[in-house]
């Protein structure tokens, strides 16, 4: 949490950033600015800017943005791997370290392709690990730990999702990088930070969302809070990991300095919770479970409605009274709608039960995506409520290739996400998650210079293992 001086309302308390880097703290040192505030400043710093006529557009290199960097991943489970994910995205070179000592629990996850249960063919694992490769090294073993320092010197970056001092205790902590590669970038992203009173709490992504509040604005209204049934904080924390990671590169490209990124997992959680942290600050109201209902009573109707067919819904929702005619008109002006309570918001907000419930005895004579297309046309926000089942054969998500089909490099086809980065001049290219070690050979003599006889021998010894 950080202090601000807000023109109005004095000093504020607000969320502070999610990560903290030593070389170059930043995060938030002016409060939101009132409406145009700076208009006249930027207008005069404004200068014109020169043009050339007919200026040929430059040709794109088609490279991705990240090409020629290297990870080392020792992340696991799901945050760490979308990190190395993001960044295998953008073009790096994402190296996964493990080991069949301490085989990573999403490859022990179903489904298992054909069903044959193994390290290898974890469907959950080739989704979110695509994109990384794999190494596998036993730490334990003092030549593997001096393998992994050796693979880390032709590294950019190091990921690691671990809890605090485990690096260090395996001989892999900041310090121990630095000696072999000296603009090392480590990033290390526990639960709750590398240091204070949660620094050893233990989580995974569902326990996360408890910590951090989000739990608590979740559930029926008026009823208990219900924990939300998916560890959806990883993904989040992978994704704007890379992102400070990113940070942290454009920092030492201007500077020449690496740094130990400390990345709390739960700050970057906690900011999803943004909105009703600034209300309990400013307005003393502590949020709790609204069910479908607006969080701040600023839209009615505003909730998920049923149609027709087994366990199918849309959601709707109506912000403003203009918004409000054009749904009336769109259910062909009911009687019901034109009562003097429905003509403002406030008073739907009022009756938004009675509301609600009339809605859904029109809605549910109609198929999702039929009344979609009819109320998307009348100008209301509403959506059908898909399930898992239908996303593959959703028409928006099929052209943007969200789902994809690979071929796994042991020889089986599968659905995996496609990538979430879409750039105009350059393609993604998306690999499955990695089969354990596929990737042996290529670092270890190819890259590092090992031998072939020194390298088989280390495969027999369960060195490389």
């Amino acid at each position: 949490m950080v202090e601000l001086e807000h023109a109005e309302l004095g000093r504020v308390t607000t969320l502070g950033p999610p990560f903290k880097l030593p070389a170059c703290p930043g995060g938030p040192v002016t409060a939101a600015p009132l409406l145009g505030e700076h208009h006249d400043e930027i207008l005069a710093a404004a200068a014109p800017r020169a043009t050339t006529p007919n200026a040929a557009t430059p040709s794109a290199s088609g490279r991705l943005p990240l090409e020629g960097l290297r990870v080392a991943n020792f992340g696991w489970v799901w945050a760490g791997p979308v990190t190395g994910q993001t960044l295998a995205f953008l073009g790096a070179d994402v190296i996964k370290v493990e080991s069949h000592t301490r085989i990573d629990l999403t490859r022990t996850l179903p489904p298992f392709a054909a069903g044959e249960a193994s390290p290898d063919r974890s469907l959950s694992n080739h989704a979110c690990w695509a994109g990384n490769g794999s190494v596998t090294l036993d730490l334990k073993q003092e030549r593997g730990l001096e393998l992994a320092r050796e693979l880390v010197a032709t590294c950019d970056v190091v990921i690691e999702n671990f809890g605090p001092g485990v690096m260090q205790r395996l001989g892999l902590g900041y310090d121990e990088l630095k000696r072999v590669r000296e603009d090392v970038i480590l990033f290390s992203m526990p639960a709750a930070g590398q240091y204070g009173p949660l620094k050893d709490v233990r989580t995974y992504g569902m326990s996360l969302s408890s910590l951090t509040g989000l739990d608590s604005l979740n559930g029926y209204a008026d009823g208990p809070p219900v924990p939300m049934e998916n560890a959806f904080c990883d993904p989040m924390n992978g994704i704007l990991g890379a992102y400070a990671i990113l940070t942290a590169l454009a920092w030492r490209r201007s500077s020449g300095e690496g740094q130990h990124v400390d990345y709390s997992q739960q700050e970057a959680a906690m900011q999803l919770v943004g909105p009703a942290y600034m209300d309990f600050e400013l307005n003393g109201r502590v949020a709790g479970p609204l069910g479908n209902r607006h969080p701040t009573a600023a839209a009615a109707p505003h909730g998920v409605f049923p149609c027709s067919g087994e366990d199918r819904w849309i959601a709707i929702a109506v912000s403003n009274d203009l918004e409000w005619r054009a749904l009336t008109g769109a259910m062909d002006d009911p009687g019901w709608a034109a009562e003097e309570r429905y003509e403002s918001s406030s008073g739907r907000l009022e009756d938004i039960d009675r509301l609600h419930e009339q809605l859904g005895a029109w809605t549910a004579g109609f198929g999702d995506r039929e009344l979609v297309e009819r109320l998307q046309a009348a100008g209301v926000a509403a959506t059908p409520v898909l399930n898992v089942g239908d996303l593959l054969t959703d028409p928006h998500w099929k052209a943007r290739e969200t789902f994809i089909e690979v071929t796994h490099p042991l020889g089986f086809n599968e659905t995996i996400y496609g990538s979430y980065v879409k750039m105009s001049s350059s393609q993604v290219v998306v690999k499955p998650g990695p089969a354990m070690g596929q990737d042996n050979h290529r670092v270890f003599v190819d890259t590092l210079g090992m031998d072939e006889a020194e390298y088989s021998r280390l495969v027999e010894e369960k060195v490389i293992y």
